[in-house]
């Protein structure tokens, strides 16, 4: 176990001494320490604290020791939030700000449990934590909350059918309406958007593919275009044959094969020849000052 300090000043001129202050449990007792002794522990200290200078180093000892006893408050109400993208150690983090805060707030003479009173503290601080930093598209701070309570009813009802529930059903179950549910559930895939590589619901999309599968893709016409645009100038000064090829492959839309019979060579060959003319003109189109630049138009028209 850790001990206090030999004497520590209570207030004023008057001082305490290291057997008037409780010891702090090492970790291993911690998580040896069950629910019942935590909480009985909890209130012991709570009870010293309330006489203690808050200036004093006791209080700090004893409030110190309060907030070590209680991390596992902390640990606890952060695995309800496991699913979320957040890295957990951030929530820890976010949540012992929150036990600090309800630590210092607490008031015994009230007669309510410190647990009763902290873990609505903790769990509020992380939840303005996700609600501040972790959504990509603002939204009003109604529709968040909104989100938190559908997520968290969703969670439950799949666990309990076995499947995913239908907006209907969580309705149902949290006494909302199916258009406030809708837009729970709206709201979550704004928080997480979906993949474009994730399969559509097969109850919605016969089809079962990606929306990757869906979008639209470049316009290989649009691209060949541009290649014809660029080269134009370039081609007029080709030796003759490989004016044909070019011509052939790229304005006739023609094979290796088909070009291979048309000039009378093997395919082989016409591949060896569109590989080298594209490297030639590569080349060119990267020296702004290759000749016939911004020279006349091929024939290749």
């Amino acid at each position: 176990m850790s001990t206090p300090p030999e004497t520590v000043p209570r207030g004023g001129s008057e001082t305490i001494t290291r057997s008037d202050l409780p010891t702090r449990p090492s970790r291993t007792e911690l998580r040896a320490m069950g629910k019942t002794e935590a909480r009985e522990l909890s209130d012991a200290l709570f009870e010293r604290l309330s006489a203690l200078e808050r200036e004093s180093s006791a209080y700090s000892y004893v409030r110190g020791t309060i907030i070590e006893l209680n991390m596992p408050l902390v640990r606890f109400i952060a695995a309800r939030f496991r699913h979320r993208a957040e890295d957990m150690d951030d929530i820890l983090q976010v949540g012992t700000i929150g036990l600090i805060k309800a630590v210092d707030g607490y008031d015994r003479s009230r007669g309510v449990e410190f647990v009763t009173y902290a873990i609505p503290t903790i769990a509020g601080e992380m939840k303005r934590f996700f609600r501040d930093t972790s959504w990509p598209v603002r939204v009003p701070r109604s529709m968040q909350e909104l989100y938190l309570t559908v997520a968290r009813g969703s969670d439950r009802l799949e666990q309990e059918l076995g499947r995913l529930p239908q907006p209907a059903e969580i309705a149902e179950d949290l006494h909302l309406s199916v258009e406030e549910a809708t837009e729970g559930l709206v709201a979550g895939r704004v928080y997480r958007p979906s993949s474009l590589d994730a399969l559509r619901d097969q109850d919605t999309d016969e089809s079962g593919s990606a929306m990757l599968d869906r979008l639209g893709g470049c316009d290989p016409g649009i691209e060949l275009a541009d290649f014809r645009t660029a080269v134009r100038p370039l081609l007029a000064h080709l030796p003759e044959r490989d004016q044909i090829v070019i011509k052939l492959r790229f304005w006739d839309g023609c094979t290796q094969s088909e070009i291979a019979a048309r000039i009378g060579v093997s395919q082989m060959h016409v591949s060896r020849l569109l590989t080298a003319t594209l490297a030639r003109l590569r080349e060119q189109l990267d020296d702004r000052d290759a000749p016939g630049w911004a020279g006349e138009p091929a024939e290749a028209d």
